[in-house]
Parts: structure tokens; sequence; C-alpha cells
């Protein structure tokens, strides 16, 4: 695989070259430069972002299901990353209230992020990916980080920043810079559009044999090896 160059000061084309039916076959991918580099921030901070949290001058027992409460406990640390911090009373302070499920959780810290306001429905949203996604996974590398659960709001903060940080249409890059673009898609959970939905790639024409011919639907499922562009 190797990079061709840049399109219109907007979008790297790149050629992927391989053998089918025993001819030599070039295949050649746009790949929209803001578009990629936007879903490669934005994956990344969703994946390492912190949100502060404040302190509440009195901490709220939280009006929770059992189901919703369990969940609460076994995602603390998923919880605390997210801004909400929350408290869990013991077995003997179980024992000292009267009769009837009383919530054993109750919330001390509430996530603070610039002139984004959080409230309880984000908390409430939290929970409610939680139970599909329980705990988030305890295989992430140096390069490609773990997979963080985030309330929709905080999804649109990261977006917005990630926008604002990554390379922008119209800018020249070199080719050592196109690279880095490219290779960081094969680090992505989901490389194929921008937190906006735009695509960050697409399939444009394949080279063979003398002809000029457009992908078949089969050849848009098989696997792109990012880590190979050079």
């Amino acid at each position: 695989m190797s990079i061709v160059g840049q399109f219109n000061l907007g979008f790297i084309v790149v050629r992927l070259r391989h053998e089918e039916d025993n001819q030599q076959t070039d295949d050649l991918f746009i790949i929209d430069q803001h578009a990629a580099d936007e879903k490669y921030n934005f994956e990344t901070l969703q994946a390492t972002t912190r949100i502060d949290s404040q302190k509440l001058v009195r901490p709220r027992p939280l009006e929770l299901t059992a189901a919703d409460e369990l969940i609460a406990i076994e995602n603390a640390d998923v919880l605390r990353e997210n801004g909400f911090e929350i408290s869990v009373a013991n077995d003997d302070e179980d024992r000292s209230r009267s009769s009837g499920h009383v919530s054993r959780v109750t919330l001390v810290s509430h996530p603070v992020s610039g002139k984004v306001v959080f409230d309880m429905k984000d908390l409430e949203e939290l929970l409610e990916l939680l139970q599909d996604q329980p705990t988030p996974s305890n295989t992430e590398t140096p390069s490609k980080p773990r997979r963080m659960v985030r309330c929709s709001k905080a999804r649109a903060m990261f977006a917005s920043r990630a926008c604002r940080k990554s390379v922008m249409i119209g800018k020249a890059l070199t080719k050592q810079q196109m690279t880095s673009v490219v290779r960081h898609m094969g680090t992505m959970d989901q490389p194929w559009n921008c937190p906006h939905g735009r695509p960050t790639m697409r399939h444009l024409v394949s080279l063979g044999g003398g002809d000029l011919k457009m992908a078949s639907a089969a050849y848009a499922q098989r696997p792109v090896q990012w880590a190979n562009f050079t």
C-alpha cells in the first residue's frame, strides 16, 4: 500500500496493489483528511478524557432501581471518568436502615466542563448504556485505547473539540503527515465516518488488466491493512 498524493488540498489518494485472477491489480482509495483526522481525535478524547468533577455541598441520595444500583456500583470507575463520583453504603449502614429498599448509592460529585452543563439525565443515560456494556474492555494497547462509555452530551462535546483540533480542508500535507492520518485509521474502533456522519473513505476504482472497473460489493467487504501504508 502506498500514498499517491493529495487531491484538492482536502483528500488523500492511496493505492493498494495485489494479485487478483493471476493479474496485478491496483485499487485506489480516497480519504477525507479532515473527517479521518477528526474521527481519530474524537475516539482518542472519548477513550482518554477524564471529565472534571465538583463536589456537591450536600451529597444526593440516588433513587435507583436495584438493577441500576448494581450497575452503578460495578461501574463506579466509569462514572468517575465521566465526572460522577458516587459513595456506596457498607453492610453495617444497610442493617441500620429501616425495612424496604433504600438506595445504597449517593452522588457526591457532579461533572463540570466549561460551558457544558451536565445533569441527572446524563447519569441516567450512562446507566442505561452500561446495561449493554457493563465493563470497559481491558484489552487496550498503547496504539488502541480502551473503549469508554459516554453520554450523548459528552460525545457532542468531544466531537466539537475534535473538529477544532483536526487537519482542515485546504491544508497542504507532507507525505509523512498523510501517512500518519491513514495509519491512525487502523487504531480506530469505527473508522468509516466522522463524529458528524461524514464518510472518511471511499473506494474509487480498480485498475487491472488494462481495464478500468468499479469495485464490486464483495471487494468492499475486504479488510484494509492500514498499518502497511507507506
